[in-house]
């Protein structure tokens, strides 16, 4: 089972009026990512900044501006959707278009903002940071190249 894309996401969203179920849907998700190798669960992969436990695992394709591929997971389950949100807006693009991605207007959109405990919020934009991280470290070896 795989993640559904940011757009579903929205779309489904948007036919939730009640944050019961948006919290529902949002586990749900979390179930449906890819599982997360054991072996990437260490501190290099961990997220700093998350109450809960929370793992980033980054792949690129291709040199230049590449493409890149997250894999997350968390210990808890609304984390762990949360986590599934990030990667649908996040993985399988470019380095260069996460860079303009603006996570904070679509946690906003969502309303997350608003109904997230503090530390959920912080915890989210820890995991933001570090795909922004992800994208500028890709990135790099192209800006010296030039």
């Amino acid at each position: 089972m795989t993640v559904p894309t940011i757009n579903t996401i929205r779309d489904d969203f948007s036919f939730l009026d009640d944050w019961e179920d948006r919290y529902r849907y949002i586990i749900d998700l979390g179930d449906q990512l890819e599982p997360y190798p054991d072996s990437a669960r260490d501190a290099e992969h961990k997220v700093q900044g998350c109450v809960s436990q929370v793992w980033l695992l980054t792949s690129r394709k291709g040199a230049g501006d590449p493409v890149l591929e997250f894999q997350g997971d968390s210990d808890a389950h609304i984390v762990r959707g949360l986590v599934a949100i990030m990667l649908s807006l996040f993985s399988g693009r470019r380095a260069s278009e996460i860079l303009k991605t603006d996570a904070e207007a679509t946690m906003r959109e969502f309303g997350l903002d608003e109904h997230l405990t503090p530390q959920r919020a912080n915890g989210l934009r820890s995991m933001i940071k570090r795909i922004m991280r992800e994208a500028e470290t890709a990135l790099a070896p192209a800006a010296v190249g030039q």
